[in-house]
């Protein structure tokens, strides 16, 4: 009896062996197939950290040169009713103002009734206008006209 006993206990073991092989096989391969794509994320998550660090670097970069015109410009404000009380102290027309600044009359009608906005441009030519008296804004305006009525003669003048 000690053979048939022995040989079922190593049957046993061996059919227990080879159902635990055929698990533990799908197992170790769904392990090593998490492994690989953990360290796949964990390179993928190393690329993008680099490139947050390098997206930051660009900004503040970026802000730490902020254009001249910007400084300039930073603490001004545009104020319709600064604009109307700045045209009439310098005694302008709207067309005028606007040869001045580089806009037609009816831009700076609708500035002055608060329809319209000036553009960065726009703004910043006003700002440069706002420093200057009205002995200035006459030469300035007078030069201007000086150019365009010299453009005139010599457009005649080829006829």
């Amino acid at each position: 009896m000690p053979n048939v006993a022995t040989a079922l206990k190593d049957e046993i073991r061996r059919v227990a062996r080879k159902e635990i092989r055929a698990t533990l096989g799908k197992t170790k391969r769904a392990v090593a197939q998490y492994r690989r794509d953990i360290a796949n994320l964990k390179r993928l998550l190393n690329s993008q950290e680099k490139n947050v660090s390098n997206l930051r670097k660009q900004l503040a970069e970026r802000k730490a040169e902020p254009l001249a015109e910007e400084d300039e410009l930073a603490g001004m404000r545009f104020s319709a009713r600064s604009i109307r009380a700045q045209r009439r102290r310098l005694g302008l027309s709207a067309a005028d103002y606007g040869k001045l600044v580089g806009v037609s009359a009816m831009t700076v009608y609708n500035w002055e009734t608060g329809k319209a906005r000036p553009r960065k441009a726009q703004f910043a030519a006003l700002v440069a206008v706002r420093g200057i008296g009205k002995r200035e804004a006459l030469q300035r305006l007078g030069a201007e006209t000086e150019q365009a009525a010299g453009k005139r003669k010599s457009k005649l003048s080829r006829a």
